[in-house]
């Protein structure tokens, strides 16, 4: 666990670095307006799917199942695979199809604003990535339960050096309008997914699985995975879905020069409480909120998630809820210090990455702020990667389904409330808000199942770690303010992230050392129970 952890972790790291430059050149380029808008709904829609796939529904569901085969029959194990890409694969496609109609057909006779028919035309142009990505997620999949995290790890970083070098070449060297620009990196989307596909399949033949057409959809493991997939496009997804409805009611609830600054409900003029750029700031936000999600909380999740499918087909549960323990107070160990390090630097963080090009101060402390909320539902992100794959390691979807229906109808409810007294910050507590109260019932139903002994050790983890976190967060909080007269530029605001974060690392790795906090190991590398 603690080897996959770390090496998974590592490549996704890079990644992630990748993925801020990234977003470097999107808000160099684009800023927070209404073209990064449309961008950002443009590209969520497809991209959400590898929420679905690759962090999400098939993943989980397909590999409790074959790694139960790879233990029966490899041969079935291998048929198993090849009919479950080739499946996934002609549904997308028909999706996609019937998709790109749809849009299309809105952009061409229903759509009277610019901004509207940017949307739509990046949407259609992106959506075949829907299909592209899922395989690469399956591919993963399969990858994973035969213990090989790099190859999946690394495919998200081919996606972040197709984009950049797309924006970098497009308004530099091209010199594009920026709606120009955005149809060509649309374009890179695609590429880059087809580039995907073509650095999973060296591994996998090293490993005897030839991916081919196959249709044994008659198998009780193929119709186990359909039985548990539909129900955990929900259960794993929440937060992706979540922060989706975030976007959508941003773009609903903004205002605009096409707009205009009021909107007519039930005969009264009510002025929208947000504005164009609105959908760029939670996506900014998002981003750096997701960056110790994804390095932490995702590789955390996805290397023992193999280890709990194997352990649930062994019906050795005692092992099982040993590592569902141990998988939540690893989740509680990084994500409590990570929110508190990005409430403490999150104006710094946002403009020395963002605040360049079209990007503004205001946009800086807008972004910074709801960041700030995002961060606070950093624990129940991290925890939902753990207990939603806890059942779904047993082939039980349907729990995590019915909690997720339950946080996106509260989620929304809370959006609508929120929007008008907080702005884009409201919208941010909403999905922390439902983090938490998804993992809450998720760790009630498993421990009405297993005992009081699934959270054995947390209580004593996590007061260890809120004493770490305190000692971290004091030691950051007096750097900042000694450095409060330092002026508001970019060489100051790296210098404070250069100096604060190294700092809150070391004391908080040295806290934890001296607390003998067991979760270090993760991070170390040295055994830990």
């Amino acid at each position: 666990m603690v080897k996959g952890f770390r090496q998974i972790a590592l490549l996704t790291a890079f990644s992630r670095v990748l993925g801020l430059v990234r977003d470097m050149a999107f808000s160099y380029f684009l800023g927070a307006s209404g073209v990064m808008d449309g961008w950002v709904i443009g590209f969520k829609i497809p991209n959400l799917t590898r929420r679905l796939f690759g962090e999400g529904a098939a993943s989980a569901s397909f590999i409790p199942v074959y790694s139960e085969q790879l233990q029966k029959d490899r041969a079935g194990a291998d048929r198993l695979a090849c009919t479950v890409v080739t499946v996934v694969f002609l549904i997308l496609a028909g999706v996609v199809l019937i998709g790109e109609i749809g849009v299309w057909a809105y952009y061409a006779f229903f759509s009277t604003l610019d901004s509207t028919k940017l949307m739509f035309g990046l949407t259609g142009i992106m959506l075949p990535y829907m299909v592209l990505v899922c395989v690469v997620a399956l591919l993963g999949g399969i990858l994973n339960s035969h213990r090989h995290f790099a190859a999946p790890a690394a495919a998200p970083i081919v996606l972040n050096v197709f984009i950049i070098s797309t924006l970098c070449f497009t308004g530099w060297v091209l010199v594009m309008a920026p709606t120009k620009q955005v149809f060509v990196v649309a374009a890179a989307v695609i590429t880059a997914g087809m580039v995907q596909i073509a650095i999973q399949l060296p591994p996998l033949r090293r490993r005897g699985v030839s991916i081919r057409p196959a249709w044994h959809i008659h198998s009780d493991a193929f119709k186990k995975i359909l039985y548990l997939m539909g129900p955990m496009v929900l259960g794993l997804t929440v937060t992706q879905i979540n922060t989706l409805a975030d976007d959508v009611i941003a773009k609903c609830l903004s205002g605009s020069s096409d707009k205009g600054e009021f909107f007519t409900w039930l005969g009264s003029q009510i002025r929208y409480p947000l504005w164009d750029g609105a959908v760029s700031k939670l996506y900014y936000s998002q981003r750096l909120y997701q960056f110790p999600l994804g390095v932490l909380g995702i590789s955390l999740a996805t290397a023992i998630f193999p280890v709990m499918s194997a352990e649930a087909a062994k019906k050795d549960f005692d092992a099982l809820l040993r590592t569902i323990s141990r998988g939540l107070r690893g989740a509680v160990f990084v994500a409590i210090p990570a929110t508190v390090g990005l409430i403490l630097i999150a104006r710094p963080l946002v403009a020395a990455v963002f605040e360049h090009g079209q990007f503004t101060n205001i946009d800086t402390r807008a972004t910074a702020w709801t960041l700030s909320f995002y961060a606070l539902g950093l624990c129940g992100y991290f925890c939902q990667q753990i207990t939603t794959r806890a059942f779904y390691s047993m082939q039980d979807s349907k729990m995590p389904a019915l909690t997720a229906v339950i946080a996106v109808f509260v989620n929304i409810w809370l959006n609508l409330t929120l929007v008008w007294f907080m702005k884009t910050a409201g919208l941010a507590l909403s999905t922390a808000i439902c983090s938490y109260m998804q993992v809450l019932i998720l760790v009630f139903v498993l421990q009405a199942r297993f005992g009081p002994s699934l959270l054995a050790g947390l209580p004593i983890t996590a007061a260890k770690t809120v004493i770490a976190t305190v000692l971290m967060g004091l030691a950051g909080w007096t750097i900042l303010t000694a450095m409060r007269p330092l002026p508001l530029s970019f060489r100051f605001d790296v210098l404070r992230l250069v100096v604060v974060v190294p700092t809150a690392i070391i004391v908080y790795a040295a806290a934890a050392k001296l607390m003998k906090i067991k979760m270090l190991s993760l991070v170390t590398g040295k055994s830990g129970k």
